[in-house]
C-alpha cells in the first residue's frame, strides 16, 4: 500500500491515520467541517471553551501508544491529569456517591448503602476484570472479518453469560439499587442500554479503575489538536471545509475520494471515520453502497443527546468534573429514550464541569459547563428541534437549580444548545445518533459492521459504527484493527 485516503478526523479517523504514516504510508485526511475531531468539536463564545465531548477520557495508554510508534511522547504535546472523583453520582433524595479507585473510601460509601453488598461488589470486581481480559484486551484492537473470528470467542461470552444484560449481571452481585445504577449506567457513554446492552460492556468498571479517568488540560479538544500535530508532524495531510461527496469504484475496488471543493484525491486504500450509514452513501459505481445502505437502515441505533452548554459568573468550587444527577426513574427513562420514543420530563443528567479542573476554560471568576441528557433519535421521536430545543434547555435548568445550583438562571453569561437535528446535520448521524449502532449483542465484535467491507476489499472503516464501538478507547481500538488489516 503506497497511500490512503481517510474521510473524517474524529479520534478513529485521527488514529488510524497516525498508525498508517507512521508506517510509512502517505495519509490524507478529508474533513468536512472547519476543525478536526468530529464528535470532539469545540466552541469559543465569550471567552468560554466549550466541547462538545467526549469528555471523559480512560485508558490513556491507548492514546500514548500513537506517540510512541514513533518514538515520541505525548507529553509534550498533551497535558492529560487524573479526575478524583471518576463522576459524583447523585440522586434526587440527597443520596451522594462518589466513584473512584480509592478502595478505603469506596467499600465505606458501599457500606453506608448496603453493608451486604460490600462482598457482593467484590465479586463484581473480579467479574469486570474477566470481562475486560475478555472482551477488552484480547478483542477491543482485533478485527472479526469471518463468523469463525466470532466463534472463536464464543466459549468466553459464554462463559461470562454476554446474552445478559449489564444491569441483569450487576443485579446479581449488588441489591442496593443505587449502587446497581451506579455500576451499570457507564454503558450509556457508549450509547448502550443499561437494561439490553451485553454484559461485556461491564468491563468499563474494571477500565477505569485500573487506569483511571482523566482530562486534557485545556478541554477535549487541546487533546485532539495534539493528535493533528502529531500527524502532521509525520508528514500527513488533512484537508478541512471539504466534505467527501463521493467514493468512486471501478472493478470492485475503491479508487478515490472526490469532495465539495472539486478536489480529487487517488489512493491505494480508503478508510471511512464519518457515520457508518453515510459512508456507504458515498460509494459510487458500485452497487455495495446502495445493498448496505439500505441493511444498515433497518439495524438500531443508540440514541441521540440533548446538550446545554453554560457558561456562569462565579465559581462552583463544590462542583466536580464529572457529575451524573439521576432521575426519579430508571428503568422507565430508558424506556422512555430506547422504546417508547417518549422525551421524558425528568431527565437524568450528566453534567461536565471542566473549569473545576482548569479555571483557562472560563474567563476569571467564571465557570463553564454543559448538561447532557440522552433523548431519543429521530427515528423513534421525530420531533422539531428548531422549537423544542428552547424548551427542553429550561427543563434542564430546572433541574440543575432544584438540584445543584440554585438561581442559576442568574448568573448565565453565555448559553447554547446541541440537538439530534444538529447531529444528524452537523456530522451527517443518521438519524441523529450519537454513538452509531446500538451495542447490543446482536450488533457486536463480528455482527457490527466489518473494518474491512466484505466485497470492495480496499475499503475500510473506523470509529463508533465498526468493532469495537464507541467511545475514545472503543474508536482507538477500532483504528489499531483496521491499521493492521491495512498493513497486512
Amino acid at each position: 500500500m503506497k497511500s490512503a485516503i481517510v474521510i473524517g478526523s474524529g479520534f478513529g479517523g485521527l488514529a488510524l491515520a497516525i498508525r498508517l504514516q507512521s508506517a510509512g504510508v502517505p495519509t490524507t485526511i478529508v474533513e468536512a467541517r472547519d476543525k478536526p475531531g468530529g464528535r470532539a468539536y469545540f466552541w469559543e463564545r465569550d471567552g468560554h471553551i466549550f466541547d462538545s465531548g467526549p469528555t471523559v477520557i480512560t485508558d490513556p495508554d491507548c492514546l500514548k501508544r500513537l506517540w510512541t510508534l514513533s518514538g515520541q511522547d505525548m507529553a509534550s504535546d498533551v497535558e492529560l491529569v487524573p479526575v478524583m472523583p471518576f463522576y459524583a453520582l447523585d440522586w434526587p433524595d440527597g443520596t451522594r456517591f462518589d466513584c473512584s479507585n480509592h478502595d478505603e473510601r469506596l467499600f465505606a460509601q458501599i457500606e453506608a448503602l448496603h453493608p451486604a453488598d460490600v462482598e457482593g461488589y467484590r465479586r463484581f470486581l473480579a467479574y469486570s476484570a474477566g470481562v475486560y481480559r475478555e472482551g477488552y484486551v484480547k478483542l477491543g484492537a482485533k478485527a472479526f472479518e469471518s463468523l469463525g473470528d466470532m466463534l472463536k470467542a464464543a466459549p468466553a461470552l459464554v462463559r461470562y453469560q454476554a446474552w445478559r444484560s449489564v444491569y441483569s449481571v450487576v443485579s446479581s452481585f449488588v441489591k442496593n439499587e443505587y449502587l446497581r445504577q451506579a455500576l451499570s449506567f457507564h454503558t450509556l457513554l457508549v450509547g448502550g442500554n443499561p437494561m439490553t446492552c451485553s454484559s461485556i460492556y461491564a468491563l468499563i468498571h474494571k477500565l477505569e479503575r485500573d487506569g483511571g479517568v482523566w482530562f486534557a488540560m485545556g478541554g477535549t479538544n487541546t487533546l485532539v489538536a495534539g493528535l493533528v500535530t502529531l500527524f502532521k508532524r509525520l508528514g500527513g495531510t488533512l484537508r478541512l471545509n471539504d466534505p467527501a461527496v463521493a467514493i468512486e469504484t471501478e472493478n470492485r475496488r475503491a479508487t478515490a475520494v472526490r469532495t465539495a471543493s472539486g478536489w480529487r484525491g487517488t489512493a491505494d486504500a480508503i478508510a471511512c471515520n464519518g457515520d457508518i450509514v453515510a459512508s456507504y452513501g458515498l460509494v459510487e459505481g458500485d452497487e455495495r453502497g446502495p445493498a448496505r445502505v439500505k441493511a444498515l437502515k433497518r439495524k438500531r441505533y443508540s440514541p441521540s443527546l440533548f446538550v446545554l452548554h453554560f457558561g456562569l459568573t462565579g465559581t462552583c468550587p463544590d462542583i466536580p468534573n464529572h457529575m451524573i444527577l439521576f432521575g426519579p426513574r430508571y428503568r422507565e427513562l430508558l424506556g422512555d429514550i430506547y422504546d417508547r420514543g417518549t422525551l421524558a420530563a425528568d431527565p437524568a443528567l450528566y453534567l461536565h464541569h471542566p473549569t473545576a479542573t482548569d479555571p483557562s476554560m472560563a474567563p476569571p471568576d467564571c465557570s463553564t459547563f454543559y448538561a447532557l441528557a440522552p433523548v431519543p433519535h429521530l427515528g423513534k421521536a421525530n420531533i422539531d428541534w428548531a422549537g423544542e430545543g428552547k424548551r427542553y434547555a429550561e427543563v434542564v435548568l430546572d433541574t440543575i437549580e432544584q438540584r445543584l445550583i440554585p438561581g442559576v438562571r442568574s448568573r448565565i453569561r453565555s448559553r447554547f444548545h446541541y440537538t439530534p437535528s444538529d447531529f444528524q446535520s452537523d456530522l451527517f448521524a443518521h438519524l441523529g445518533s450519537a454513538f452509531s449502532l446500538e451495542p447490543v449483542l446482536t450488533q457486536s465484535a463480528w455482527f457490527r459492521p466489518h473494518n474491512r467491507d466484505d466485497v470492495i476489499r480496499n475499503l475500510y472503516f473506523v470509529g463508533a459504527g465498526t468493532h469495537p464501538g464507541a467511545g475514545i478507547p472503543g474508536v482507538v481500538g477500532s483504528a489499531e484493527a483496521t491499521a493492521g488489516l491495512m498493513l497486512a
